[in-house]
């Protein structure tokens, strides 16, 4: 008999820790959010110096990992959708209505073009609680002191941006710890004792 996995078995994730993500080998991956430099506006010295100072930090901490994810849904999806009704598509007013619909979403999507979310990943292997905060304080005071703004990413944090990384939208209030659990609340009437 075959057994299905859960998308969190099947990335090895176990659950949440007290800074990150707990994982099944018994180690917890803390992320640093980034806040991005505008480059467009620095000159190119300003750029090189920045790229120093990375080189730098990630040759001090060499267990960092960087991210850069969108920070943005895709509309993709929506796009082929729209493409395949305007190839079926035979009234010209709904054809025409389509293509002004996917010119809009064109427009969102550039304008969110240069939305980046850039985090870093440090995996906390085994130590005592004290130990691991006092190692993750270092490297939060290393990344600040090579001039990165950053905060530690919290649990609602990553899991948006676990849902946009599955290609999920990203809604807009909190999203649940397991699917369906608005729904339980909303209808499931807690047991009253009587």
């Amino acid at each position: 008999m075959s057994k299905t996995n859960s998308t969190k078995e099947l990335i090895g994730i176990r659950s949440f820790g007290r800074n990150g993500l707990m994982t099944d080998r018994n180690n917890e991956i803390v992320y640093f959010i980034i806040k991005p430099s505008n480059i467009s506006v620095l000159s190119d010295i300003s750029i090189g110096i920045k790229v120093t100072n990375l080189m730098h930090l990630l040759s001090a901490q060499p267990n960092i990992e960087m991210i850069c994810s969108d920070a943005r849904e895709s509309f993709e999806a929506n796009k082929e959708y729209l493409n395949k009704r305007i190839g079926e598509e035979e009234n010209r007013k709904v054809v025409s209505l389509l293509k002004a619909d996917k010119a809009f979403l064109d427009n969102i999507q550039l304008q969110m073009s240069t939305a980046r979310e850039f985090m870093f990943a440090v995996r906390v292997r085994d130590g005592s609680e004290e130990q691991n905060f006092a190692s993750l304080n270092r490297v939060e005071k290393a990344i600040t002191g090579e001039g990165f703004e950053c905060k530690r990413a919290t649990v609602d944090d990553i899991k948006r941006f676990l849902t946009r990384y599955f290609g999920w939208n990203v809604p807009d209030e909190n999203i649940d710890d397991s699917d369906g659990d608005r729904a339980v609340r909303k209808w499931v009437l807690p047991d009253l004792g009587g």
